[in-house]
């Protein structure tokens, strides 16, 4: 799992992060989230890494988001209880 850092006003957020070496190298990738992956030299990189690069990937979605809220929208927090 990977967990992010967070102030108050912010959640914390788990994912299954996924690591296997390859050659001189580390391959890293979320399993919840395609287009999170990333590469490193060590392990400790690879996971640094992966953390900006979810974190990248969140903030992206999020702007995307806001240009679709244009009108009255819901906006509430959503549960989900997975495997």
């Amino acid at each position: 799992m990977v967990r992010l850092r967070c102030n108050n006003k912010n959640m914390i957020r788990e994912f299954t992060a996924i690591y296997k070496k390859s050659g001189k190298w580390y391959l890293g990738w979320i399993e919840e989230i395609p287009g999170a992956n990333t590469q490193g030299k060590t392990l400790k990189e690879v996971k640094e890494n992966l953390k900006e690069a979810v974190l990248l990937i969140l903030r992206a979605h999020k702007k995307a988001s806001r240009k679709e809220m244009k009108g009255k929208v819901i906006k509430e927090p959503l549960s989900v209880c997975t495997e």
